[in-house]
């Protein structure tokens, strides 16, 4: 059975490493298209007409794959997205449920625009195989969860959610961590909700241990 982290590591946490910062390049529209272009390949399963930059590059689970023999080979039926834009970084984050019988997943593509095109695609393929997958259950509460915008006054800094996220992940290797959870806070990892709609609820409830989490790349949408 394998046994990764991808869902925990990838489609939980939206922020963007200071390493990778930049001038802005793009617009949130041509994030938007970029996702929109790659929602309509994944339906069909068909790449062909994704805008893709001379050069791209495809990783599917952390590993070198051909764009036109992974998932995007694959007509899915798309129950539910969303997408994160980041115009800092020019990429996007979307999220991907799918609750097909035959065959469910959840997906976290990433996508990195350059000059409007796709210059990445990261994909993060989580099934049956993968840890607390539920697609089901993903679909049964992720969709109701408030990702609306954040008055402005009322925004967190790009640093400070930086800092909250790394916070979240060194705790699979250091137990000891403090992250700066709210209450109440909901969890929803591969199918399974910490929440359970009360005051009180907390997201203290505990990780895997001994999983150092290393390889960290992270998209920031400041909504803007």
């Amino acid at each position: 059975m394998k046994s990764r982290l991808n869902v925990a590591i990838f489609a939980g946490l939206f922020c963007i490493s200071g390493t990778a910062r930049a001038q802005p390049t793009c617009s949130r529209a041509d994030l938007q298209s970029a996702v929109d272009s790659y929602l309509a390949a994944q339906a069909k399963g068909d790449p062909s007409n994704l805008p893709l930059a001379p050069s791209a590059k495809d990783l599917e689970n952390m590993e070198g794959a051909a764009i036109d023999r992974g998932i995007l080979k694959n007509a899915l039926t798309i129950d539910f997205h969303r997408s994160l834009l980041d115009v800092e970084a020019c990429e996007t984050f979307t999220e991907v449920i799918v609750t097909d019988e035959r065959h469910p997943y959840v997906l976290g593509i990433r996508l990195k625009v350059v000059a409007k095109k796709i210059a990445e695609v990261d994909s993060l393929v989580t099934d049956k195989d993968d840890w607390l997958f539920n697609a089901d259950n993903y679909l049964k509460y992720s969709p109701g969860e408030n990702w609306g915008v954040i008055p402005r006054g009322a925004r967190d800094s790009r640093a400070t959610l930086v800092a909250a996220a790394n916070a979240y992940e060194d705790l699979f290797s250091d137990a000891t961590g403090k992250v700066p959870w709210g209450t109440p806070c909901n969890r929803l990892e591969g199918g399974i909700r910490t929440g359970k709609g009360l005051p009180d609820d907390s997201c203290n409830v505990g990780v895997p241990s001994g999983v150092p989490i290393t390889n960290r790349r992270f998209v920031v949408d400041q909504m803007d």
